[in-house]
């Protein structure tokens, strides 16, 4: 199918405006949101330098250090803080208790008073509400049992309880994060006595001292739980040694919590008394998702838009640039059909008008050539069609009568087979009226190819034709010594007799000029059920592919095996072509495994 230009005007132009769309989508999408999160990265490790410099200035402030986290947290929308070297959140001076501890078989501990930061085991907030479970035995004064672990030579809670019996009960506070971690690091040790050796448990019993909770504004540190849940995860990590404190100084990993992906940093510094501590900071990379959604969405009407400009384009091209040039390929049209009647309107000066004054300059110096010369070409181009067919046609097929007269008086003269001297008379009789009918006739085929040649068609049978063309040519093909093979079956056809068996002597004659010695010809007939076709085949050099279809030339001459010289083809396939032609039936030559083969279609008789 053929395409306008205006159409492929407008398929390349949607075609790039959807391309550019696509790649802005890719770049906003897809490697904007990478971007978005390397550069978020960056931006925030660049943040720790200045950030670490600010803490160590003002570690012993907790109201600076609470404004340097909120002023951190508006700046790059992410939450800040800083851990001690047991992981633990520093400046919880507004929200712990202190127990003293009864005297236990656990000297560590015994009769000792103990500081519990409260955000690791109860949420700020329920110190606001009315809990019947929680808050009054979380008050000065109130017994209270604890459960932990000695890790680094220092008391980790796991439970808390109002009594060692209820500390596994639902009212129980519990640090969640430590707990998780115990079950999930015993897991891992298959002697639970080495577990045990390597972190000692306690439970130990005492009396609350002291209750601290926050008021006003710094009730907001403590109320954001998903960041102190990350803060105490990590230090679970760093006590049962998953977090490598020697050979991570920056540690950034990914979380995801209800679908929504964070970026966690961890920095180890050194604190004012030289040990360790850590930066860490927590960010959420849902706003770029969100953004990246909505582009998806925003997309389907910048699609519809851009297609809308694309149409809007295309009839521009249509009018301004295309339509110069669909009427100048209007007019080549009829230029290439001899037709000269039109001209091109000049309406620019830009090249498309330099172009259409040059066809306009073309099509009349060629129009009036063309009529000066079509006059001379046609008069000349008919006389000597006519003469060149006519004396070349002649001259090649009063060769083959004229050889076979020529081999009877031979015959004759020798007196070999002198009891047939009358046969060989009548031969020669024969050979001298088909060459005045074939005179009389290449006349008739001049005519024809001037197209006034009328073929008059008979029923015959044409094995009955092949079978007398061999006996003519037997002695052509004993002096060869060929051996010819005959398959034939009796058909009545409808054709011209004699132009049909002066193209069965053509081929036959080629088969026996280019059949080497000793050599064999097979002809046969294959009926089919409207046609038969006459197959003549020949052992010897097959004919280049390349030139099977050029051998059907007049005085065509291919490869040195077919040169006239060896009576190659010459005419003789020319007037073949053309009295095939005039029955209108198919015909052709192919190669075959050993050789070549010529054939031709006739119609049956009905």
């Amino acid at each position: 199918m053929k395409r306008g230009i205006v159409l492929k005007l407008f398929l390349f132009t949607t075609a790039l405006c959807m391309f550019m769309l696509a790649v802005i989508f890719a770049l906003q999408t897809v490697f904007f949101k990478q971007f978005y999160v390397n550069q978020k990265v960056k931006d925030v490790k660049a943040a720790f330098q200045a950030y670490e410099q600010d803490y160590l200035n003002h570690a012993n402030n907790t109201q600076a250090m609470a404004e340097l986290e909120q002023e951190f947290y508006q700046k790059y929308n992410t939450w800040i803080t800083t851990l001690d070297a047991e992981g633990n959140l520093k400046h919880t001076d507004d929200f712990f208790m202190t127990i003293k501890l009864d005297r236990s078989d656990y000297a560590a501990l015994s009769n000792k008073t103990i500081t519990v930061p409260l955000y690791t085991v109860i949420n700020v907030e329920d110190f606001s509400t009315e809990n019947p479970f929680l808050t009054p035995w979380i008050n000065e004064g109130e017994r209270i049992a604890i459960e932990g672990l000695i890790m680094n030579n220092q008391p980790v809670i796991l439970r808390m309880g109002r009594s060692i019996s209820n500390l596994r009960e639902e009212n129980q506070l519990e640090n969640r994060q430590m707990v998780n971690k115990e079950y999930e690091v015993f897991t891992r040790y298959a002697d639970p006595n080495q577990y045990h050796e390597e972190y000692p448990s306690y439970l130990v019993e005492g009396t609350i001292t002291i209750v601290r909770t926050p008021e006003g504004a710094g009730v907001s540190r403590y109320t954001n739980h998903l960041f102190l849940d990350r803060i105490q995860a990590f230090q679970a990590d760093l006590l049962y040694g998953d977090y490598d404190q020697t050979a991570n100084t920056n540690l950034t990993v990914d979380y995801v919590e209800n679908q929504v992906t964070y970026k966690i940093f961890v920095e180890r510094i050194q604190d004012h008394d030289g040990k360790p501590a850590y930066l860490f900071a927590m960010t959420s990379l849902q706003p770029v998702n969100e953004a990246a959604g909505m582009i998806q969405k925003y997309y389907v009407y910048i699609v519809l838009a851009t297609l809308l400009l694309a149409l809007l384009a295309s009839f521009y091209y249509s009018r301004r640039i295309a339509r110069p040039l669909l009427r100048i390929n209007r007019t080549t049209q009829q230029m290439a059909n001899l037709d000269f009647s039109e001209e091109i309107p000049i309406t620019t000066k830009d090249e498309i008008g330099d172009l259409s004054r040059n066809i306009n300059e073309l099509s009349e110096r060629l129009q009036a050539h063309i009529l000066r010369l079509e006059k001379d070409i046609e008069k000349e181009k008919q006389l000597e069609h006519t003469r060149k067919e006519f004396i070349s046609s002649v001259s090649h097929e009063l060769k083959t009568p004229l050889s076979v007269i020529q081999s009877c008086l031979a015959i004759m003269k020798d007196g070999v087979a002198s009891h047939k001297r009358d046969y060989y008379f009548k031969a020669m009789e024969d050979e001298v009226k088909r060459m005045d009918l074939l005179i009389v006739d290449m006349l008739e085929l001049a005519k024809y190819e001037s197209g006034t040649y009328k073929m008059v068609k008979d029923s015959f049978y044409v094995d009955a034709v092949i079978e007398r063309v061999c006996d003519k040519l037997a002695v052509d093909i004993a002096t060869k010594q060929l051996h010819l093979y005959t398959s034939l079956k009796p058909v009545e056809v409808v054709a011209n007799v004699l132009r049909i068996e002066q193209v069965i002597i053509n081929f036959l004659t080629n088969a026996i000029l280019y059949t080497p010695e000793s050599e064999s010809i097979l002809v046969t007939t294959l009926e089919d059920q409207d046609t038969v076709k006459i197959c003549i085949e020949n052992k010897g050099a097959r004919i280049p592919d390349e030139q099977l279809e050029k051998i059907w030339d007049r005085f065509y001459r291919g490869e040195p095996s077919r040169q006239r010289s060896n009576g190659g083809t010459g005419l003789g396939l020319a007037i073949s072509k053309k009295i095939l032609e005039m029955h209108d039936v198919p015909y052709g030559v192919t190669n075959t495994p050993d050789g070549v083969m010529f054939y031709f279609h006739l119609n049956k008789k009905a």
